[in-house]
């Protein structure tokens, strides 16, 4: 049996709790607040037309930029409701409601590999303890063979950034680039975030 997510074992103490995550950013978009920082970063790092997977896409605010801005993306969320969402805001894309420890996409009839994966909004603090070498390993192997994986997320969130780095270096990725901010910020011993950039070992 499938361990529960942090995310699910949130929205089980809280049934809401999608539904202000949703409502959340759509306030933030209404007031004209910049939510596209990711985006853009990913979008400079490819040529137009590229294969992006969005794990742990949520509403699809990332993803749905990108595809805006002509990428071909796939996003996968193990929550149904955020999925929801997304095909709401973006029906032309292909969402998943999927674990992304058990990620395989390649049943679902979607073929890989991708040539940059994403994973933004704080996903591997979210996941099922003990899980983050299964999601790590399960990204590597839908990743094309020079592809890169983004991934960003905050200290003190019980995940600690060393924790991942040995986590990725055993599911076979190398932290290529360390950044504390989206808009490339040098990393530090100080940095509370961190946004990684990774390759096939």
């Amino acid at each position: 049996m499938r361990n529960e997510t942090l995310w699910e074992a949130k929205k089980r103490q809280n049934p809401g709790h999608s539904a202000w995550y949703i409502s959340r950013f759509e306030a933030m978009r209404e007031q004209g607040q910049d939510l596209d920082g990711e985006a853009r970063l990913i979008d400079a790092m490819l040529p137009r037309g590229a294969r992006i997977l969005d794990a742990g896409c949520g509403p699809g605010r990332v993803g749905g930029e990108l595809a805006r801005r002509s990428h071909a993306v796939v996003g996968v969320d193990v929550d149904p409701e955020l999925i929801d969402a997304a095909r709401r805001d973006f029906p032309d894309l292909q969402w998943f409601v999927g674990d992304l420890a058990e990620l395989d996409l390649p049943a679902a009839g979607v073929p890989e590999p991708f040539d940059l994966i994403v994973c933004a909004g704080n996903v591997m603090t979210f996941l099922a303890p003990g899980t983050a070498v299964d999601v790590l390993t399960r990204t590597r192997e839908h990743l094309a063979a020079d592809g890169r994986v983004v991934i960003g997320f905050g200290g003190n969130r019980g995940y600690a950034f060393e924790s991942f780095f040995d986590d990725a270096a055993a599911a076979g990725l190398e932290v290529q680039q360390r950044f504390s901010t989206w808009d490339l910020r040098p990393f530090t011993p100080e940095s509370d975030f961190l946004v990684a950039v990774l390759g096939r070992a």
